[in-house]
Parts: C-alpha cells; sequence; structure tokens
C-alpha cells in the first residue's frame, strides 16, 4: 500500500497575535515545522507547539526562516550565504534546545517563505547549510521542493525530502505562485490536486499537468480554511487506500 506524508506549518502566533488553529489541523497532518521565532513564534509558543505535535504523535521539525516579522517571512532579503546559514543554525538551535526539554528529538529542518524558495534554487548555499545541520544533529534532513539542490544534496550524499505545497497553485515550470495574503481555498479542488501529487504529478494554472516528485506535501496553518483543507486532503489519499504517514516515521 502506497504511503505519503501531510506536511503543515504551525506555531506561527507571535505574543498575543494568534494565528492558525494547530489544535484542529494537528488531527489531520503527519509533520508540522514549527517557526522559530524570526518569521513568527517566539519561545512559548515554541513549546506550547513541540508539546501538542508531541501528544498528537507527529514528527516535529524546525521552520527557520529570515528575520521579518513584519513581512511574514515571505519578503527577499538581501544577504550573504553566510549570514543565511547561521540564520539557519541559530533558529535550528533554539527550537533544538526547546524540543529537547519536552522529549522531543528533531525529524528535520524546513526553510520557510523567502528563505525556502533561496535554498531551494541555490545549490551551494543547500550543501553548505546540509553540512553543518549534519554536526548539529547527524541525519538531520532538510524539506525542500524538488529541483537543482535536492539533487546536488542527493549527489553529496546528505540527507534531503523532497516536498512542496499542495494549497499553492503552480506555474507551468512547477514553481509556487504565492499570495501576499493567503485566501480560503476549495478543499475538494485541493484534494484533487493531493491525490495527483501522491502519485508524482501537479496540476498548473494552465491546466497541464507536470512531473512533481515528492514525498510530502505541506498544508499552510496560516491559511484560513487549513484545518477543512487538511481534513479533505487526508480524507480523499485514505479513500483511494493511500496511507497517511510521517516521510520520518515515528520519532517521539
Amino acid at each position: 500500500m502506497k504511503t505519503f506524508d501531510i506536511n503543515a506549518d504551525a506555531g506561527e502566533s507571535f505574543g498575543r497575535w494568534k494565528l492558525g488553529n494547530d489544535s484542529e489541523l494537528f488531527k489531520y497532518v503527519t509533520t508540522v515545522n514549527i517557526a522559530c521565532g524570526y518569521h513568527a513564534g517566539d519561545p512559548a509558543t515554541m513549546r506550547e507547539t513541540v508539546a501538542k505535535a508531541r501528544d498528537n504523535g507527529l514528527a516535529v521539525g524546525a521552520h527557520p526562516g529570515y528575520p521579518d516579522l513584519l513581512g511574514f517571512g515571505r519578503r527577499a532579503i538581501p544577504v550573504t550565504e553566510a549570514d543565511a546559514v547561521d540564520y539557519m543554525l541559530y533558529q535550528v538551535g533554539a527550537l533544538q534546545g526547546i524540543a529537547a526539554s519536552e522529549g522531543v528529538r528533531l525529524s528535520h529542518v524546513k526553510p520557510h517563505g523567502s528563505l525556502y524558495a533561496e535554498v531551494a534554487r541555490n545549490p551551494g548555499l543547500a550543501v553548505r547549510i546540509s553540512t553543518l545541520l549534519q554536526r548539529l544533529q547527524p541525519g538531520l534532513p532538510m524539506l525542500i521542493a524538488p529541483g537543482p539542490s535536492t539533487e546536488k544534496l542527493r549527489e553529496a550524499g546528505l540527507p534531503v525530502v523532497a516536498e512542496n505545497a499542495v494549497d499553492l497553485d503552480f506555474d507551468d515550470q512547477g514553481q509556487n505562485i504565492i499570495e501576499k495574503t493567503p485566501a480560503s481555498k476549495d478543499p475538494d479542488t485541493i484534494a484533487g490536486q493531493a491525490l495527483l501529487m501522491a502519485n508524482g504529478q501537479a496540476r498548473t494554472v494552465s491546466g497541464a499537468v507536470i512531473p512533481m516528485p515528492v514525498q510530502s506535501m505541506c498544508i499552510h496553518g496560516d491559511r484560513p480554511n487549513a484545518v477543512d483543507i487538511a481534513r479533505s486532503v487526508r480524507l480523499a489519499l485514505e479513500e483511494s487506500n493511500i496511507t497517511v504517514r510521517s516521510v520520518f516515521g515515528s520519532e517521539n
């Protein structure tokens, strides 16, 4: 029986500002990527989200972004590669410490927003980051879109898992079309895309079906109806005899 992973970006509240409904979302996903304080999140939210994910039996990963609370990490920030590497390590280390205090071992690292895009299209940066992540925790994989960076990481013998967002549109080159502010989307339409992605394909905005060789699909927790989307996606996969299970296995 085929298996597939559903990951979700979570822990994106900050102080008194609340974003997303992690408690409900966690009922339908198998892997979570927790914001580490640069684009969203704060220490208390990080701890709360780690504990909630642990209690739901989910794989727990770090979701580091650019230092951009105002832009939610979705603005392109001109930084050196050295700074990008240090931003990643700083945030992963912070979540790793909080997770360890809750009895949780990190399963992966998934960059966020514009930093994700930069890592995905810059193989040299991807290898540099992953090499240092191995010093932090041997075997710690990156979760990133298929493309030149995933290919280079595999060639270098570094751990990587390919994923992409099921709730974002694709252009004909397979690139995500980013919304400035996520809006509600039709859960049934997203569920149809999920079935394609579980079989290595995706439909673009032009209607073309393109290769999409991924092992995991992402649902963004900040989308207004993220819970409805996650429920529909999971139901569609299970009704198609696809077992929904974390690609990272049982971590905790």
